[in-house]
């Protein structure tokens, strides 16, 4: 098959005006290639100088309004594409990220990616919220499919991905979810829809490193309609980049301290 386009999705943990911090991981960043990248928590506007000076050949998109962190959104010239923010992604909770939607035309084929935040929390409230989030998203396949429909096509070629802070829920007076099962819930209901969770090369994407108080997880992830192919990385969907290549917990927990706790999800999308 022949690559139609290169993904990548990194939440840089409160991204701002760190000068020496924001060259490292734009330059990390530039180095991975991606034709179509989105930034998470994102808090300053130095990152966005810096990343006009070093990646000149992209076009940048950012989400706005009362909420302190946005998602940044790069698309590499002379790909067309089209951005905008949707805020019913919020779910009612107006200091929340919306969504970012980018719609990409690659040689006649439209494709939907929503780069998504979602609510953090292993409380009751944090759960709910994302629950309905992921609700938003899958419904949203359907909306895209009806469309998709009136041009011809069987389906959508759609895609949401980002920082989705599976952590289940810890209920003090009954039982509590973990993370699997919440991730196993959107598993089954992504399904329905006609969507499928990619694989990744690594267990985990989120650690707060040595000495912290939690074990790594798997907090960010890539859905994608079922129809969809994406080459091999090293036996998975998505290579998961950064801390988590790192074998000896003193280079995770450096690699944590200059860079992010997340690693960054690399694909890429082929076309058949």
């Amino acid at each position: 098959m022949v690559r139609a386009f290169t993904l990548a999705s990194w939440n840089v943990e409160h991204f701002k005006d760190d000068p020496a911090r924001i060259a490292r991981v734009v330059s990390f960043l530039r180095d991975q290639a991606p034709d179509v990248f989105a930034l998470y928590e994102v808090e300053g506007a130095a990152v966005f100088s810096t990343l006009t000076k070093e990646m000149p050949g992209y076009s940048f998109h950012i989400t706005e309004g009362p909420q302190i962190q946005e998602i940044l959104v790069g698309v590499r010239r002379p790909l067309t594409s089209f951005f905008t923010q949707r805020t019913e992604f919020r779910s009612g909770q107006t200091t929340l990220r919306p969504g970012a939607l980018l719609s990409l035309v690659i040689e006649g084929e439209t494709y939907s990616i929503l780069f998504l935040h979602t609510k953090s929390g292993p409380d009751p409230k944090g759960l709910g919220v994302r629950d309905d989030q992921f609700s938003r998203a899958l419904d949203f396949k359907k909306t895209l499919d009806k469309l998709a429909r009136k041009g011809g096509k069987a389906a959508a070629s759609y895609i949401f991905l980002g920082d989705l802070n599976t952590m289940g829920m810890k209920y003090p007076y009954g039982r509590s979810i973990d993370a699997a099962t919440e991730v196993r819930k959107l598993d089954r209901e992504a399904k329905r829809v006609g969507m499928r969770r990619l694989s990744k090369d690594e267990p985990a994407t989120w650690w707060n490193g040595p000495g912290g108080k939690f074990a790594p997880s798997d907090l960010d992830h890539v859905v994608a309609s079922s129809h969809l192919r994406f080459k091999s990385q090293g036996g998975a969907e998505i290579s998961v980049l950064g801390w988590p290549k790192e074998r000896e917990p003193a280079a995770q927990g450096s690699w944590i301290e200059n860079y992010s706790d997340h690693g960054l999800l690399r694909l890429e999308v082929e076309r058949s």
